[in-house]
């Protein structure tokens, strides 16, 4: 990987990518560890594929309409906010019919997405990227903006944590202790919406679920406290982002695609030590 870490050196756009890869290790590190300890992965998954809708609407705006405002990225966001409040509302208030409205949810947001790429010049460029991620068509301005969004995420976690983990473990408990339970469960998913968009610039749509919960669910194999699953969760993405980067650009290969093939390795392997430490202990 010698010859990665010399082009790191002098080359922009790949300073770009791996700046962006770790931004995005910091937000799905933190909202995965809450999203494997509340068991809300299906839930995060519609909400990563919702956002083509948002994302392929602004698109034919800005090509189709001159509107050059309307970011893909921004479309991603608003996309992300209103799929994570629709399936928050029906989660608490519809249980018995969750599952086939946040299903209908998932597979709508796509479609409206294709549908609206389709009509947009270079579509299939556009629709690649999106769905498989292209790290490497980072700018400073998308950094500046998960920059952003990293920051608000981080903040709210620091100031919410222990209300956070009330509700991740027993919601009735909160209740009773007088938390806004309803309020709190909708801003989580807010902060799974804003994860997931800064998800998509690194491994795309397909992938961005993967690197929520991938991390997180190794570093529960490891730790017992939300915070600890926390903290290894931020570090193996880290590790992961720079790893699948490096050999990304060593092996021609999509970075995003490498990135998650790295984390679903380490999985295996550290199921593997987990097994062999239970059976000798």
């Amino acid at each position: 990987m010698s010859s990665f870490f010399e082009a790191l050196q002098t080359s922009s756009l790949l300073q770009y990518a791996l700046l962006a890869a770790l931004l995005a290790s910091i937000a799905s590190g933190i909202v995965g560890a809450y999203v494997v300890v509340k068991r809300i992965a299906f839930i995060s998954g519609s909400i990563a594929h919702s956002v083509l809708g948002g994302m392929g609407f602004f698109l034919w705006l800005q090509r189709t309409q001159g509107i050059t405002w309307a970011d893909p990225l921004w479309g991603a966001l608003f996309a992300a906010i209103l799929s994570a409040l629709i399936i928050g509302w029906i989660h608490l208030n519809y249980r018995q019919r969750e599952d086939a409205v946040i299903a209908t949810i998932w597979s709508v947001g796509m479609a409206i997405g294709v549908l609206f790429i389709a009509q947009t010049p270079g579509f299939n460029v556009e629709l690649s990227s999106f769905l498989l991620g292209n790290i490497v068509w980072v700018g400073e301005q998308d950094v500046l903006s998960l920059l952003l969004l990293d920051g608000a995420i981080v903040i709210t976690c620091l100031l919410l944590h222990k209300k956070f983990l009330a509700i991740c473990f027993d919601e009735e408990q909160a209740l009773l202790q007088g938390l806004s339970v309803k309020t709190l469960y909708l801003l989580m998913l807010v902060l799974i919406a804003l994860s997931t968009v800064i998800l998509i610039q690194v491994v795309g749509i397909i992938l961005a679920i993967a690197m929520l919960t991938l991390p997180a669910t190794i570093a529960s194999l490891f730790a017992g406290k939300l915070s600890q699953i926390i903290c290894l969760a931020i570090v193996f993405n880290v590790l992961f982002a720079v790893t699948g980067t490096a050999l990304s650009y060593e092996a021609n290969w999509p970075a995003g695609a490498t990135i998650t093939l790295v984390a679903a390795g380490s999985y295996l392997l550290c199921l593997v030590i987990k097994n062999k430490r239970l059976k000798t202990s």
